[in-house]
């Protein structure tokens, strides 16, 4: 039989552990410690309790941590580490070191429902919701993991449609008895599903960043099937409805595509719709995926239009290209890996 994991469990669920082996409630705060505190890899070096009690706990548990089966080097610095998941499928962490700030990019998910046609991650169908073990294995498992100060859920997967693990691991990493992060070092990132939206921002700190590639409806439902059900306005007035706090970050993804969503009218009606949000647009240069009728337009009409949205008063960032000779764009490692002949 398939042992249980330990790695992964918030302190309720450990709790739930001891009262299983019959150990005192405390115990669990001591497991919490060594899990996320110690970096333990086996149960035999919780040290604080009795040797009966880690052969106990041996019988059905395992600490549950797993190396990445592969990784590729950019020559910029990033990382793109391949890990085996839900028995036989595989998900991508990136790692992007910036000066003073190490960034993790962690999956959610193996491939993805929301199907944006852009998307090679989408173009896998979707395999599974990670657990909060594997989400947190991607964290806990690279070389890097010391240096990180940072983490974005913006790999493989919609997070909000596993919102259950997302928030399980979310609580792990920004409480005392976890990794102690403040919850502005975290964004979490959506396609704008609106009941994740709103469980999101009541039951966690962290940042959010919504994907919105266009401003108008039609435009918007062809890149992105999901604005069918829920709309960008509908995303819109939960975000003004709820109050939020002044250390919390809310920002717009926007893949800039040429001669798509690149234009005056679009920069119109971005301003239009965003007014009154105290928000941030970032601007992503497109990766070229295999079949995509998508291009990248060139670095002079990205800053004009990054500029012209900053005339209008929203702050507005390119964000820098990164590992594109490593694949860097969320789902073309894990898919050469899918497609390798048995």
């Amino acid at each position: 039989m398939q042992k249980e994991k330990l790695y992964g469990k918030t302190l309720n669920e450990l709790i739930a552990v001891t009262k299983r082996v019959s150990l005192p409630g405390f115990a669990a705060k001591q497991m919490a410690d060594w899990l996320y505190k110690k970096e333990i890899l086996s149960i035999d070096e919780m040290t604080n309790l009795s040797k009966n009690t880690r052969e106990l706990l041996s019988n059905d548990y395992e600490i549950g941590l797993s190396a990445p089966v592969n990784e590729s080097e950019s020559s910029d610095g990033t990382k793109k580490y391949l890990f085996k998941v839900l028995n036989d499928k595989y998900i991508e962490t990136a790692y992007m070191p910036d000066k003073e700030r190490a960034t993790i990019c962690v999956s959610s998910q193996a491939g993805c429902k929301m199907g944006c046609i852009f998307c090679m991650t989408g173009k896998q169908g979707f395999q599974g919701n990670l657990s909060s073990n594997e989400i947190l294995n991607q964290f806990r498992s690279i070389p890097e993991f010391k240096n990180l100060t940072n983490m974005v859920f913006m790999g493989m997967g919609e997070p909000l449609d596993n919102i259950t693990e997302v928030l399980k691991t979310l609580d792990i990493l920004t409480n005392d008895w976890g990794y102690g992060w403040s919850p502005t070092r975290i964004t979490v990132s959506t396609v704008g599903l609106v009941t994740g939206i709103k469980d999101f921002l009541e039951k966690s700190r962290c940042n959010l960043a919504v994907s919105l590639h266009s401003p108008f409806d039609e435009e918007r439902r062809k890149l992105m099937p999901i604005q069918r059900t829920n709309t960008v306005m509908e995303v819109l007035d939960v975000i003004r409805n709820f109050e939020i706090n002044s250390q919390r970050k809310i920002s717009f993804e926007y893949i800039l595509f040429k001669g798509v969503n690149d234009t005056p009218r679009h920069i119109k009606e971005l301003a239009r719709i965003l007014n009154g949000i105290k928000c941030r647009i970032n601007i992503i240069r497109f990766h070229q995926i295999p079949g995509s009728e998508f291009h990248s337009p060139d670095l002079g009409t990205t800053i004009n239009f990054k500029d012209a949205l900053n005339a209008k008063g929203i702050l507005t960032t390119v964000r820098v290209s990164r590992g594109v000779d490593i694949q860097a764009a969320c789902g073309l490692l894990s898919t050469l890996e899918q497609n390798k002949p048995a």
